[in-house]
C-alpha cells in the first residue's frame, strides 16, 4: 500500500509544470484516500505505535525519495516558478490534509454527513486544498 501511496510523488519531476504536477498528485493523493481508507488508517496506527515494521523503509526508500522532491520543488523555487516555501512542509501538509480524509472519517461524517464518497463533498475539499496548496504558490 506504501508504494500505491508514494507512486504519485515519485513521478513528479523537474521538467513539469509545478502547478500541474502538485494538482495532480494532490488528486492521485484523495483518489488513494477515498478508495483506501482502511489502508491508510493502519498506516497511522504502525506509525503511532512508533512504526516497528516500517522504520526501515522510512528512513531509507522514504527519506530518500522525499529528498529527491524537495530538491525538484526547490529548483522551482529557484526558478521563480513557485513562491518560496519550505518544501518539506508542503509535502507533510499534503500528505495530511488528503489522508485526514481516510484517517478521520470518523469525525468528518460526523461534523459534515459526508465523506469523500459524495461526489460535491470530494470536489470541495479537493478544490480547496488546490487553492490552498497550489494556487496560493503561483506568483
Amino acid at each position: 500500500m506504501l508504494s500505491k501511496w508514494l507512486s504519485p510523488l515519485s513521478e513528479i519531476n523537474a521538467n513539469q509544470d509545478p502547478r500541474n504536477a502538485l494538482k495532480t498528485y494532490i488528486e492521485e493523493k484523495y483518489k488513494i484516500s477515498k478508495k483506501s481508507p482502511a489502508a491508510s488508517r493502519l498506516y497511522a496506527l504502525e506509525i503511532m505505535q512508533g512504526a516497528p515494521h516500517l522504520m526501515g523503509v522510512l528512513k531509507g526508500p522514504l527519506r530518500y525519495l522525499v529528498r529527491e522532491k524537495v530538491a525538484v520543488i526547490d529548483g522551482w523555487i529557484a526558478d521563480n516558478k513557485i513562491k518560496s516555501v519550505s518544501a518539506i512542509h508542503l509535502i507533510f501538509h499534503i500528505w495530511a490534509v488528503t489522508q485526514h480524509y481516510s484517517d478521520f472519517s470518523i469525525q468528518t461524517e460526523a461534523v459534515c454527513n459526508h465523506s469523500l464518497r459524495n461526489k460535491k463533498f470530494a470536489n470541495e475539499a479537493l478544490n480547496t486544498s488546490i487553492q490552498l496548496l497550489v494556487d496560493s504558490l503561483i506568483p
